[in-house]
């Protein structure tokens, strides 16, 4: 599927957050989120995505799919923010 999102939220080292529709809202419906919290001299990254409309049962399986695509680029971002040194933000 092709989605052409809008972005909902944009908080510069915050959040970042899209509503994506296919075809028109309340077919299916794609709310993307990352967020940033500090936590103990670090930062917890949390991703999360929320499916509705009427599509969402019927597709499942395939956003079963999307999660292990979801899961494989959480672990690849992990990996590589934990083997380089952390840039500037206040420069990004």
């Amino acid at each position: 599927m092709t989605f052409h999102p809008t972005i909902v939220a944009l908080r510069p080292q915050h959040e970042l957050r899209w509503l994506g529709h296919f075809l028109f809202p309340g077919i299916f419906d794609g709310e993307h989120s990352f967020l940033l919290a500090p936590i103990d001299g670090g930062v917890r990254f949390i991703h999360s995505e929320q499916f509705s409309g009427i599509l969402v049962g019927p597709l499942r399986n395939t956003l079963a799919a999307s999660e292990v695509g979801f899961n494989a680029m959480n672990v690849a971002l992990k990996k590589r923010a934990e083997n380089q040194d952390a840039p500037d933000v206040r420069r990004i």
